[in-house]
């Protein structure tokens, strides 16, 4: 009797198993940022805090604020990219890849993390406006409105985007070209901040 009671247990504990869920499908794969500029391993970079770069991670409208890749469907509707998940938020990653380019661009010191220790009063930062797919013209569109905070002393913002089109509204080609564009947009402010 005993054997049957626990064969009868294991079973619907199996039954059971089979219909629980413990949370979202795990995708099958997380899109990422991959600098196309990159310093060589091993290379070093010095200098003092005062002629640093500090990178802050950039603001963001709420769509952007998750790790989806939204696509605007129309003036006023936004919807999100099937199965296109970023490995992170899209303005962090995005700050990486900004520090990465300027760092492999110009050669300067670029502290791209946040460190109380460290207080640069060079700073870059801004709002990355866009950053997703457009239904409507069939592209994906990288827009970062950047603030460059000189030695505490002067501020002058600029606007920097970068549009591939003819891209089909899938997670594999809107990752790939998502990264064409962050990267071009990274090279526009690495050249700008020389």
């Amino acid at each position: 009797m005993t054997m049957t009671r626990i064969a009868l247990a294991s079973a619907s504990v199996l039954m059971l198993s089979a219909c629980i869920s413990f949370g979202p499908k795990t995708p099958e794969s997380l899109l990422n940022l991959t600098p196309t500029a990159s310093v060589p391993a091993g290379t070093t970079i010095n200098g003092d805090v005062a002629s640093a770069l500090h990178i802050n991670e950039p603001d963001a409208p709420a769509k952007l604020a998750v790790t989806r890749v939204p696509v605007q469907i129309d003036d006023s509707n936004i919807a999100y990219v099937e199965n296109a998940v970023w490995a992170d938020r899209p303005t962090r990653l995005f700050r990486k890849l900004l520090g990465e380019t300027i760092r492999a661009k110009t050669g300067r010191l670029v502290i791209d993390y946040d460190d109380p220790a460290l207080t640069p009063t060079n700073q870059l930062r801004g709002t990355l406006q866009d950053f997703g797919y457009d239904a409507r013209t069939g592209s994906v569109r990288v827009t970062f409105d950047a603030v460059r905070d000189v030695n505490g002393t002067q501020v002058t913002t600029r606007r920097f985007t970068a549009e591939v089109p003819g891209v089909v509204a899938e997670a594999a080609p809107v990752g790939i070209a998502l990264n064409m564009a962050a990267n071009d947009v990274a090279g526009q402010v690495a050249d700008w901040v020389r």
